[in-house]
């Protein structure tokens, strides 16, 4: 095989790693911030290579290592690229997909409520200088951290645990979304209320792609056929042992297994693998798994309930909080004997479990508070100048009517469908109404309708499911005109207590559908006992009849009222 090739079509998937953070975090979000999400997930790798290719790479790989610190950079790739496309091309390609997955992670942290130029300048930070720097320290030729046998193979720390703490600095300094928080008037306490994404299949769909793409993200770099099989047995035993344990977690926990946990339980695992994926065995993955697993649900919870840092898709639990312990794994169970870089060597890397004391536990509880404090102290500076310049946060009104419109003048992103509202305006916030028809322009109405004509308004409520059935019950009686909708609700049972990536669901609105029927030729009672009968199965749910008294109804086209207006016409 050759490895050359394959170091290149690892990087390329993991170039396709960014089209599943783009499901996963607009899965995980609601559907009115999808195209914004989308987009920043598009840009994240656009302006990444722009300020990657002209500053980024020199800072990580230059042919001159300052003190094993800071690359000296050049422009070869624009005076020579015939020779820089030899001697660097592959490896800037790899590092720049690397790059672009540290700045998309921050993406899902800091969603639904962020406005999109603050995020294109941080996101570019990111490939620009803080990525470049660390990563120099650990992946670079003269880099000071892999010169101390720092070990981080595919990224935990370098990557991963970047993105978390960038998120959770970002996500803290941003505040919460509105009406994630409530504060209880009675005992003052605030609590987190649970905000779930709009779809559960999106999250899956990216978590599966990311899956895929791990093991180019993990394997890529390998050195031989026997090193590539470990990593790729490793990078499979982890995530699914991670799952196991995340849904076995939330299954005794909350007394049902979390699917969105699980999703994120599997990314948990492949984190915490990626740093020591070529340096472990079998067993040493399943720990990982096992321990990243339970990790992910704890610290969503933390993050979440305790802290109150309002992370919508658990970025900085997924990345941050296993990127870390990962790392840390390393010097715990590093085995000396699995296959090395070169064929027919061993790695040599011994963890304290392994035989080697405390000498890499040490390496690398040093490399992660270095690279923590540089991505801390530079990241928290960036966040504040933007906080006071161009601002990072939109308008209230703006993130209650989704990020698709204001910031990019997208209706939906599903277009064809309606959503129904997710949530009352906050007190204090109102929404201007868009293209409002002025009440002088309205057509004039003579009202003709018979004397003594009874109208009644009959709303009907009951599940979806009983559609067919009603709607071919009233075509007996021969109503032809009715509205429906698809709305949510509850009856006195209040819907089923549910618990949303470990916080409980205050209500749960069940999906049903609301007819409303004005009548006036059809008895009142008929109408009554065939709705009945259609609808009566004996169990809760359903449905309930609601008859109103009906002042009276105007047809807009011809100026009829009262009765009039109910009676079909022919319109030629």
């Amino acid at each position: 095989m050759d490895f050359s090739i394959w170091f290149l079509l690892g990087a390329i998937l993991v170039f396709f790693m960014q089209g599943g953070f783009a499901m996963v975090e607009t899965g995980l979000t609601r559907a009115k911030n999808a195209g914004n999400i989308i987009m920043k997930n598009l840009m994240d790798f656009c302006i990444g290579t722009v300020v990657f290719v002209l500053l980024g790479y020199g800072l990580l790989a230059g042919d001159h290592v300052f003190f094993g610190l800071i690359g000296k950079p050049d422009l070869r790739v624009f005076t020579d690229f015939l020779g820089w496309a030899e001697t660097d091309g592959s490896n800037f390609f790899f590092m720049l997909v690397f790059a672009a997955t540290a700045a998309t992670i921050v993406s899902g942290a800091m969603a639904e409520r962020t406005k999109f130029v603050s995020y294109c300048i941080y996101s570019g930070v990111i490939s620009l200088f803080v990525y470049p720097i660390e990563a120099g320290w650990v992946w670079g030729s003269g880099g000071w951290l892999a010169n101390l046998g720092y070990v981080d193979f595919a990224g935990s720390s370098v990557i991963h645990m970047v993105g978390g703490l960038t998120s959770l600095i970002g996500a803290a300094i941003l505040g919460p979304r509105i009406g994630k928080y409530i504060k209880d008037k009675k005992t003052g306490k605030t609590t987190a209320r649970a905000i779930p994404g709009h779809s559960i299949t999106l999250a899956a769909l990216g978590a599966f792609i990311l899956w895929f793409c791990w093991y180019g993200f993990n394997g890529a770099a390998a050195g031989n056929i026997e090193q590539l099989g470990a990593i790729l047995v490793n990078t499979t035993i982890a995530p699914a042992v991670a799952t196991v344990a995340t849904m076995l977690f939330t299954w005794i926990k909350n007394g049902k297994p979390d699917v969105s946990m699980c999703l994120n339980g599997s990314l948990a695992g492949l984190v915490a693998i990626t740093a020591g994926c070529a340096n472990v065995d079998a067993l040493g993955a399943l720990i990982i798994g096992l321990v990243a697993g339970i990790l992910v649900v704890v610290a969503v919870e933390v993050i979440d309930i305790k802290v109150k840092v309002d992370d919508p898709v658990g970025a900085i639990a997924v990345h941050g909080a296993n990127g870390l312990w990962g790392t840390i794994a390393v010097g715990l169970l590093a085995n000396p004997n699995v296959p090395g870089q070169d064929a027919g060597t061993t790695s040599g890397v011994a963890g304290l479990f392994y035989g080697g004391g405390g000498h890499q536990i040490g390496i690398q509880a040093i490399g992660v508070l270095a690279i923590l404090a540089w991505t801390a102290v530079v990241m928290t500076i960036v966040f504040l100048i933007i906080k006071k310049t161009v601002g990072l946060r939109v308008k209230p009104e703006e993130e209650i009517a989704g990020l698709d419109g204001p910031e990019h003048g997208l209706s939906s992103a599903y277009g064809g469908f309606v959503f129904a509202p997710e949530e009352l305006l906050p007190e204090g916030i109102t929404v201007p109404l868009i293209n409002a028809v002025p009440i002088d322009s309205a057509i004039p109405v003579t009202n003709t309708a018979r004397p003594g004509a009874k109208l009644t308004k009959v709303t009907i409520i009951t599940n979806q499911s009983k559609f067919a059935v009603l709607q071919s019950a009233l075509d007996t009686l021969g109503i032809t005109g009715m509205t429906v909708t698809n709305v949510l609700g509850y009856g006195m049972q209040k819907g089923h207590t549910e618990v949303y990536r470990g916080v409980p669901v205050e209500t749960k609105l069940l999906p049903k559908i609301q007819l409303d029927i004005v009548i006036s030729a059809i008895p009142t009672d008929t109408f009554v006992e065939t709705v009945k009968k259609a609808l009566y199965t004996g169990n809760v749910g359903d449905g309930k009849i609601f008859i109103y008294d009906v002042e009276d109804v105007v047809k807009v086209r011809t100026g009829e009222s009262g009765f009039d207006a109910l009676q079909d016409d022919d319109v030629n």
